[in-house]
């Protein structure tokens, strides 16, 4: 075990991750990696709240993120990729975690109800589908990390996890209710109430300028995409300008991929004094610029990642070694908190083979 603190962040496997996913938090990751133990879990369980008619589709998504994760510069040297159907204290903490949380305040989470409104569920969703909040908190606090790297619309099942934390602490250890978050362990507590790391840009829109970027509503550009397909995305972003001489809108998606993605910020500032101006600068224009610096971003990724394509077993043994020392950690997690709920009346031991 690694005396470094620790993180615990990943992805369900819904399709291949896009630029959203990069600057959101595995851009993060791999900065974290150099100074933290990290864990990155790949939560396919998760994933069957609303494909579980698709299990193929599913499996041949993990395998696809694990490729995605290395060719973004995820080391699984220094990073644990580890498989959630794998670990299963998470499975155990999620039924214990069900307890500590009325049935309302799991329905009252935000993102919950905008996956509800999003992806058209209405009242036809799974019970499944509101327990994978519950889920979360057990994702994330079997590793006992000090924080979590994720994107903006993830901070509600974070603070769903974090209070998750302090009740355990509160109830089965003796915490008390007036201690700090940053005390609980101090005080006796098993669970650190960990904090959010959110990514230098919380939520990237997609390319329909609306909603967040998503595979689901067609509006990604991927890490796996080649440079014409990456141009031909960009190009389709609106911005509802009908001439270069008329005035922009300069915090429109245009602007903001600019911000985001061309890496000299006196030429972005450059761009945006123009646009706002009607000063000659065509969309056309921007957006060829704007896709050339995206592609320099992903061409390295892109070459990375070809080495991995059709190389399944190299992508699995990188999941089962993850997973061994995921379930190492969670192990020792879930015999300390059986221990403080009285449940602790054998040790076991996990093996993969």
């Amino acid at each position: 075990m690694s005396n470094r603190p620790r993180i615990l962040t990943g992805d369900t496997p819904t399709g291949k991750l896009h630029l959203g996913h990069w600057v959101g938090s595995v851009r993060r990751r791999v900065e974290l990696q150099e100074s933290h133990d990290c864990y990155f879990i790949l939560a396919n369980m998760h994933a069957f709240t609303t494909r579980s008619d698709k299990t193929d589709e599913i499996r041949a998504d993990t395998l696809e993120i694990v490729r995605d994760l290395l060719a973004m510069g995820i080391d699984p040297e220094r990073a644990s990729i580890f498989l959630q159907s794998e670990v299963p204290a998470i499975a155990e903490l999620t039924f214990l975690f069900a307890m500590l949380l009325p049935y309302n305040r799991v329905m009252r989470n935000p993102t919950l109800k905008d996956e509800i409104r999003v992806k058209n569920l209405g009242d036809s969703y799974s019970f499944g589908f509101p327990l994978y909040a519950v889920g979360q908190t057990a994702d994330i606090l079997a590793f006992r990390p000090v924080s979590v790297p994720v994107g903006e619309d993830q901070v509600p099942h974070l603070e769903l996890t974090r209070e998750v934390a302090r009740r355990f602490n509160q109830m089965y250890c003796g915490v008390s209710d007036q201690a700090e978050d940053d005390d609980h362990v101090a005080e006796g507590g098993v669970f650190p109430v960990p904090r959010a790391d959110v990514g230098a840009v919380g939520r990237l829109v997609g390319i329909d300028g609306e909603n967040k970027m998503s595979k689901s509503l067609n509006n990604a550009v991927y890490i796996s995409d080649t440079a014409k397909q990456v141009q031909k995305k960009i190009n389709k972003i609106y911005t509802g300008r009908q001439s270069a001489t008329e005035p922009g809108d300069p915090t429109n998606v245009l602007m903001q991929y600019c911000e985001i993605f061309i890496p000299d910020a006196d030429r972005v500032a450059e761009i945006k004094d123009q646009y706002a101006r009607g000063a000659d600068i065509g969309d056309g224009h921007i957006k060829q610029e704007l896709g050339a610096a995206i592609n320099e971003l992903l061409e390295p990724m892109r070459e990375r990642r070809a080495k991995y394509e059709g190389d399944d077993a190299f992508v699995i043994d990188v999941l089962r070694e993850g997973t061994r020392r995921a379930n190492a950690v969670t192990e020792e997690t879930l015999a300390m908190a059986k221990e403080a709920c009285s449940l602790g009346f054998f040790d076991r031991t996990l093996e993969l083979s």
